[in-house]
């Protein structure tokens, strides 16, 4: 810590706060928000949606008893509050830096992250299963989940909801409705009704009129029922949790510390028979005026001045492949009415806002609901648009049934733009790009390209226009492209042509992905040793230019493919080929470099791409370990 605080010096776990009263409470909060913008001022990170739940994250540990009791927070990048209040307040500083604190919930971290969480819609589903894991275990530790009314987009909250109201579980569900407009703006009114609704007098009378009710007809039962229900929904608007089976209460101020601590504290000892839905109104990025003035509240933010609010600028001069994406994009969009542009969530991250200003009737963002997202996609494609579906590799996980039974199988041109490909450097192991290749290019009537730099960025997204019988995928990886001068929208690539880009004769880089300029570097640093190497840029995973593997494989004595992706991938399929052309048997020495089979923490990408063995430095040291070893030649019987 920097500043002189009054509480938070002494403040080391959720404990120490027990005693507080709601005025030392408020002050807490004061400090706690100052220390987190000051720390992620210097880390860069989340910090919109911090800000907007450091009173609810104060009155938490205030009134829960965490660890025992469980707090699971959905997503995770609205936890540094959370951090700096569990024990973590003197590494917050380390937030997403080699070795460092994690930027979400990570149940290795600490016992207070008793689910980790890095993407959406997770809270409900993993506090359930917590909360009848304590019911099969007669615990009667509370259980907590925190989420944002933008998870609530994704089904997974409803699915999880709909069981939980039916199991007839207590646990404590808390909306953070920051953004979406759930309900009318709060009033003193509305937090006054809020404390009544959840306290002990007003649910005693309300399970009272019940049993009252039940001595009387069903028909006078069922009106009485919707009575209340009507009276309920037009103090709260609870009717879609009341009817999930959800004991609704709010909606009230998320920065009213007193009615927070009052209707949480009602929460935790109503006797109630299920699911407790607590509705918070938040403002994302509050108490930081650089933060609320902001369009996105300073969602994810580089490292800042914390009394300018000016955000570090990258000093690349090469665009952001995100945004070469975007751009060339418009540039066919412009030419072709039929081009549509879908983002799940994001809009920003993925360019899809540059799309949306420029058409705007013709830039769809669903949600976080990327299952929705591709087969809305697919429905557009079965009427003859060219839906563009971007969507993070990591996020396009979530969707994956849909990818296979929705368009695979019917082969529908739908267009993947899968951005962040690879390690993605600070966001950790939940956001690297690790798996796409191969669970994409093992689908049948697909197309899997990968581009090597920024303008093998434009040719794919160039090619991919004209793809109408059969979907297709281009991934590229995050930051800024390496420098090279943009071609125009009409240069596209035969489908499954690789390209070669230096010639050699000992062994033959296969390349596929952003680990071209590696290669290049390693082939340059063993050339001053007399050893010559082939560079293939394959461009496509599937289908693979089987010609041009065949024709490096005959004519060098080893060939060595590299990807950034996990196994199973281009590799594996490189070595399928090689296989069924009995090429393995003919004293051909075969490598494949790909990611290890682990998942790499979060540090700088150079770091982790070194940690992963996908270096120019590894990929020097796997061509001699391949050069010197011997040949296990297979005999015949």
């Amino acid at each position: 810590m920097r500043k002189k605080y009054k509480y938070l010096k002494d403040i080391n776990f959720p404990s120490d706060l027990k005693n507080f009263s709601s005025s030392q409470l408020k002050i807490l909060a004061e400090e706690v928000r100052a220390e987190m913008i000051d720390a992620v001022s210097e880390t860069g990170g989340h910090l919109g949606a911090g800000l907007g739940v450091v009173e609810l994250t104060v009155a938490l540990h205030h009134i829960f008893n965490t660890p025992n009791d469980k707090l699971i927070w959905d997503v995770g990048h609205q936890t540094y509050p959370h951090k700096i209040l569990t024990g973590r307040k003197d590494r917050i500083r380390t937030l997403r830096k080699g070795n460092g604190l994690s930027g979400f919930t990570k149940r290795s971290e600490s016992e207070y992250d008793p689910f980790g969480a890095a993407h959406s819609s997770t809270s409900i589903s993993s506090a359930l299963g917590i909360a009848v894991a304590h019911k099969l275990s007669n615990k009667s530790d509370n259980v907590i989940a925190v989420i944002g009314d933008g998870a609530m987009s994704a089904g997974m909250a409803y699915e999880a909801m709909n069981n939980a109201g039916a199991s007839k579980t207590k646990m404590i569900v808390i909306l953070n409705d920051n953004d979406m407009s759930i309900a009318k703006p709060v009033g003193a009114m509305r937090s006054y009704l809020a404390k009544i609704l959840s306290g002990k007098i007003y649910f005693s009378f309300r399970e009272t009129i019940k049993l009252i009710i039940s001595a009387f007809s069903k028909r006078f039962s069922k009106k009485a029922g919707k009575a209340e229900d009507f009276l309920r929904s037009a103090v709260t608007g609870g009717t879609l949790f009341n009817s999930l089976g959800f004991y609704y209460i709010g909606p009230i101020d998320g920065h009213d510390m007193d009615s927070l601590t009052s209707v949480l504290k009602n929460a935790k000892e109503i006797n109630f028979n299920g699911p407790i839905m607590v509705h918070i109104k938040t403002a994302k990025g509050k108490g930081y005026k650089f933060a609320e003035n902001s369009k996105d509240k300073y969602h994810g933010v580089s490292k800042f001045n914390v009394n300018t609010g000016v955000q570090e600028k990258s000093i690349s001069p090469a665009l952001p492949y995100t945004k070469v994406f975007a751009n060339t994009l418009i540039k066919h969009a412009e030419k072709d009415s039929k081009i549509i542009g879908i983002t799940a969530a994001m809009p920003s991250g993925t360019g899809m806002d540059i799309f949306g200003q420029k058409f705007p009737s013709r830039m769809f963002d669903v949600g976080i609901a990327e299952q929705h997202a591709v087969t809305f996609a697919g429905g557009l494609a079965t009427e003859g648009y060219k839906p563009y579906a971007a969507i993070y590799s990591t996020f396009l996980q979530r969707a994956y049934d849909q990818v296979v039974h929705d368009i695979a199988i019917q082969s529908l041109p739908v267009r993947f733009a899968i951005d962040r490909a690879g390690l993605v450097g600070a966001d950790g192991p939940t956001h690297a790009g690790s798996f796409d290749i191969t669970f994409l290019a093992t689908l049948p009537n697909f197309i899997v390209m990968a581009a090597s730099d920024e303008s093998e960025l434009v040719k794919m997204i160039n090619t991919s226009v004209d793809i109408n019988d059969k979907p297709s995928a281009f991934r590229y990886p995050r930051g800024n492209g390496i420098g090279v001068e943009l071609p125009n929208i009409n240069e596209k690539l035969e489908i499954g042509k690789g390209r070669v880009i230096k010639e050699g004769k000992n062994v033959a880089l296969i390349n596929f992905g952003a680990r071209l300029n590696e290669c290049l570097i390693a082939r340059e640093n063993l050339s001053k040793k007399g050893i010559n190497i082939t560079i293939v840029d394959a461009r496509f995973a599937k289908p693979l230019d089987e010609k041009l593997i065949w024709q490096v494989a005959n004519d060098h004595n080893a060939v060595i493919t590299i990807e950034e992706g996990s196994v199973g991938g281009f590799g594996s399929h490189v070595a399928q080929l090689l296989n069924e052309k009995n090429l393995l048997d003919n004293n051909l020495k075969y490598r494949s470099m790909f990611l290890p089979d682990r998942f790499i923490d979060h540090d700088k990408p150079d770091i982790m791409y070194k940690y992963a063995g996908l270096d120019s430095s590894n990929i020097e040291n796997k061509i001699l370990d391949t050069i010197n070893s011997k040949v296990v030649v297979k005999k015949s019987n």
